[in-house]
């Protein structure tokens, strides 16, 4: 903890989060010379052999939370949620897209609308290359047929296929369609720390290749005198003034103690679903509904993805890929033929291990799950989730974090994974089995407080300062108007070094004490 933290003198800004969204915009206000006091609710991720080991990390799930959440009928679960240093960064699977431009617009989908964003592709198009660039991302521009403009090249060549993988893109390139090279943050290549270990998807990464928000963001950030991270902080609440405008502090347990920060400025990274409650958690007689939530949309409109793995079986060879997630497909990112509402993207699973089998599917024999991880092939299948007002993370009566989530568009992805299973079925698989992924593994999570222009039927606005308080951001996925269908940290990314940019230049002119 750097001197001005510990010292006691208090913070020009405090950043509640260390993941992508509150990272970059630490990053940019980093040099600055503001005071930025960065809150993290766990603690640095230990490097432990167990990292590697499927069986801690699936089975015995042990990097995730011990709390508890429940579904809208009562059933309880504990949710896929990661509390380290980086965020959910840690455990993600490197994939670094950029939405496209059409993603920025108004689509209708049979059961609902994907809604406008009030910021453009332009807007972000040099932040994602910005975000490209700290992050290490490795791919080749020109081929995804459905790529949107760039102001360059990738800073890094793409990562290439291994002998079986190379094989299925082949394959699907037999089929007509337009594979490419998937964009990854991973130090790979001359010089680099990744050694394929075949741990990367779902796994930290033990030697630090993953290009995660710790390393990419927080790491170059951290031995400056005015950056200062604070660990086993949970943020219980935020506390407006007496007229229920401006943030003057945050009610905090730290190592269970209760602590209170104050600061001019706060920015809320905690992850869309773990935001949202801060915000409903912090209701007043003020902010009845919580804090920025006078339209009523905090923690409503919670999208997650429709993602389905599609696994094809060769029993009689070996897959010893270590590194699959190389390649992507997005020839139907508009639609199937005569289908426009059934779409996505395609790209590689993790190479599934028999330890992952049995987590999902308890009973299996561990004999069997082992062979079938290794005679396996694994595919991803992508939607966009469509935001509907009763998706929402929010308390029960008794207090209990309540996940009420009703997905929109699964038919349409329905169609497309058929689809889709057929093409995978075609490059030599006799069988291809299906396993749909839920909000119980929240890893895609956004739309909980939307930006938009409208204080009536949004929480922020284009830079997702809140309508209702001046002195307050949102940065994480829950800014959200709507998924798309592709990946969201690196538009996270984007927008949270967008968002840091125009707090830098505001603090610059001395503008920023003015605006609050």
């Amino acid at each position: 903890m750097s001197s001005f933290s510990s010292g006691g003198i208090k913070p020009d800004i405090v950043v509640i989060g260390s993941g992508v969204g509150g990272g970059g915009v630490a990053y940019q206000l980093a040099s600055t010379g503001a005071r930025v006091l960065i809150l993290e609710r766990g603690d640095f991720l230990p490097k432990e052999a167990q990292n590697r080991d499927a069986e801690a990390v699936f089975v015995q799930n042990r990097y995730r939370t011990k709390e508890e959440w429940q579904h809208d009928n009562g059933k309880r679960f504990r949710p896929g949620h990661y509390h380290f240093v980086g965020g959910h960064t840690k455990f993600y699977g490197t994939a670094m897209f950029r939405f496209r431009e059409s993603d920025f617009e108004e689509a209708r989908f049979e059961d609902g609308i994907s809604p406008a964003w009030p910021i453009s592709y332009r807007d972000l198009e040099p932040y994602y290359a910005q975000a490209e660039e700290l992050f290490g991302v490795r791919g080749q521009a020109g081929i995804d047929p459905t790529e949107p403009p760039r102001s360059g090249p990738y800073p890094h060549p793409a990562i290439p296929h291994e002998p079986v993988i190379a094989r299925m893109a082949a394959g699907l390139a037999k089929q007509g369609l337009k594979p490419f090279h998937m964009p990854s943050a991973v130090d790979f290549g001359d010089g680099g720390k990744c050694e394929r270990c075949g741990t990367c998807d779902a796994f930290p990464c033990f030697i630090g290749a993953k290009g995660d928000a710790e390393t990419s963001l927080l790491n170059p950030i951290l031995n400056l005198p005015n950056v200062a991270l604070q660990t086993n902080t949970k943020v219980l609440r935020l506390i407006t003034d007496k007229e229920g405008k401006k943030i003057t502090s945050i009610e905090v347990d730290h190592n269970g103690k209760r602590e209170f920060i104050e600061a001019p400025l706060f920015v809320l990274s905690a992850g869309a679903i773990n935001s949202a409650l801060i915000l409903l958690r912090s209701r007043s007689e003020q902010n009845p509904n919580g804090v920025a939530n006078r339209s009523g949309v905090v923690g409503r409109y919670l999208m997650n993805h429709h993602l389905t793995g599609l696994i094809g079986v060769l029993p009689f060879s070996l897959n010893e890929t270590h590194f699959p997630k190389t390649i992507s497909v997005n020839d139907y990112y508009y639609g199937l033929p005569g289908d426009p509402t059934a779409r996505g993207n395609v790209q590689m699973l993790g190479k599934i291990q028999g330890a992952m089998i049995r987590s999902i599917h308890k009973r299996f024999p561990v004999p069997i799950a082992n062979m079938i991880g290794k005679h396996t092939v694994d595919w991803l299948i992508m939607s966009e989730d469509l935001p509907k007002a009763e998706s929402q993370a929010r308390f029960s009566k008794e207090g209990e974090i309540e996940i009420a989530y009703h997905p929109g568009g699964w038919s349409g992805h329905d169609r497309f994974v058929k689809a889709m299973r057929q093409k995978i079925r075609k490059l030599g698989f006799p069988m291809v089995m299906r396993h749909s992924f839920g909000i119980e593994a929240p890893s895609h999570q956004c739309g909980t407080v939307r930006m938009g222009n409208d204080p009536e039927s949004s929480a922020l606005n284009s830079f997702c300062q809140a309508h209702d308080h001046p002195n307050l951001y949102v940065v994480d996925g829950g800014f959200f108007p709507s998924s798309a269908g592709l990946n969201p940290a690196l538009t996270i990314a984007a927008q949270a070094l967008r968002v840091g940019a125009h707090l830098k230049e505001k603090w610059q002119q001395g503008l920023l004490d003015a605006q609050l």
